[in-house]
């Protein structure tokens, strides 16, 4: 009797083993392997994700929570709040300042499919995605070029030494002259006159028109 327990043992100790040296992807149904796959070959897009107002932070880094506490780190790749430059003027002074450019959302670069749908939406302080009847919508590539979320090469008509004028946003009305020009971000950085001494902005394409001599 003691024999047998012995080998029961050992038998029950080898299957353990050869349990752990299973591969994981082994352990997986046909049919949670095509979907792996699936999800896989899925281009990584940008999304738009309301959240509570004044929650931005909260849900950005509860959502970094979520990716880490279900290693989603292959399927949720970016979280970013947006953020712009404006002119504040407080005591007759004025002076750049950041603020958010887009109060209540923040933006999310993934590799979006069914399964992460209550992941990311039941997380504190999202309210859920910006899109038809609030289904999942990736922002086009034009928005985001303009949202400066990835360098995306543009063919721009300006050259460093160019004069400009700013013609929308907080410094419309400026003139300056182009020191840099960045067609990955469709943006040029310009010399302009503000608070009485020379500095370098960085505008988009689109906000300025060349000044021709």
């Amino acid at each position: 009797m003691e024999e047998d327990k012995v080998i029961n043992e050992n038998d029950l100790q080898s299957q353990v083993l050869a349990d752990e040296n299973v591969e994981p992807e082994a352990q997986l149904s046909e049919d949670e392997i095509a979907y792996k796959e699936f999800v896989d070959s899925l281009p990584a897009k940008w999304y738009v994700l309301h959240t509570f107002s004044g929650y931005e932070n909260v849900a950005k880094d509860n959502l970094e929570t979520v990716v880490e506490k279900f290693n989603l780190q292959d399927r949720i790749f970016d979280i970013i709040i947006p953020m712009e430059d404006v002119v504040e003027e407080k005591n007759g002074k004025k002076k750049l300042v950041q603020r958010k450019a887009m109060p209540c959302y923040i933006l999310v670069k993934m590799k979006y499919a069914d399964d992460l749908w209550h992941n990311v939406t039941r997380t504190r302080g999202i309210t859920g995605f910006v899109g038809p009847k609030g289904r999942p919508l990736a922002l086009t590539e034009e928005e985001v070029r303009k949202l400066r979320l990835e360098d995306i090469k543009v063919e721009i008509d300006l050259a460093v030494g160019d004069r400009i004028e700013i013609i929308s946003g907080p410094l419309n009305g400026m003139v300056g002259q182009v020191k840099e020009v960045n067609p990955q971000t469709a943006t040029v950085s310009v010399i302009v006159e503000m608070f009485g001494r020379e500095t370098t902005v960085d505008v988009e394409t689109s906000q300025v028109r060349k000044i021709n001599n």
